[in-house]
């Protein structure tokens, strides 16, 4: 068995595989790690192995934790990959975004593939059909947008996502609604547009926070998938085995 944790900004998803698939999956407030490591490790005996990927910022202590019950792997730009990386900084490209790059090169590994994951920023990652690691874009994220025009401005309300009726706004707050969820929209399908001008029998994957909300309201087809991030960090942990 291995465990599969994922450490966000605010969250920590915490995944266990066996034979590939998960059996037990958590998503929990950053502050609750500590207790539910112990209960994990309780219900799970037989987990010989683990991998982290840190973006929120845990500190070494915590992930210390984990080595007090199995062997662990810290993911970083030195983890080997199983594509080609041809991102021109490869020592400035975060872990989640290798993991979901992973995740594409084993889903399609013979074919062109966009992953677009809907977080805290929209991450645009394209693995093609030679197994290389192109590198993508980067965009604020749903709350980002919001939080970027009230604390910018003087008399912009903080509004959280909702569901436009119509592209017009006829307020103030609908037609910040239409800007942020109308915008990201337009944004992500014309960035896939963009793709498949470019690459032959392109497949998008759209995951993250955001995807579901995000899925039904996109032009192009896409494959919406919420743990395809821990997909690639299992695959990670196993070809970092070796």
């Amino acid at each position: 068995m291995n465990l599969i944790v994922d450490v966000g900004n605010s969250l920590v998803k915490m995944a266990v595989f066996d034979n590939g698939k998960i059996i037990s999956y958590r998503k929990i407030p950053n502050a609750d790690y500590a207790k539910n490591v112990k209960s994990i490790f309780a219900e799970y005996v037989l987990i010989q192995n683990a991998i982290v990927s840190n973006v929120g910022g845990m500190s070494h202590e915590e992930i210390a934790m984990l080595c007090v019950f199995c062997k662990v792997h810290v993911l970083s730009h030195t983890s080997k990959t199983p594509f080609k990386n041809s991102y021109a900084t490869p020592q400035t490209l975060g872990v989640d975004r290798i993991a979901l790059a992973t995740a594409a090169f084993y889903h399609n590994p013979k074919g062109n593939t966009l992953v677009i994951d809907a977080g805290t920023c929209v991450t645009y990652d394209a693995v093609n059909d030679y197994g290389e690691y192109l590198g993508g874009a980067i965009s604020p994220g749903i709350a980002m947008r919001y939080k970027a025009m009230h604390e910018q401005t003087s008399k912009l309300p903080m509004l959280k996502k909702k569901a436009i009726i119509d592209f017009i706004g006829n307020s103030t707050e609908t037609s910040m609604h239409s800007g942020v969820i109308n915008g990201i929209c337009n944004e992500i399908d014309g960035t896939i547009d963009q793709y498949r001008s470019r690459f032959v029998d392109l497949t998008v994957i759209l995951t993250g926070g955001d995807a579901q909300f995000l899925s039904k309201r996109l032009k192009n087809t896409i494959f919406a998938h919420s743990k395809f991030l821990l997909l690639g960090l299992y695959h990670l942990l196993e070809y970092n085995k070796r």
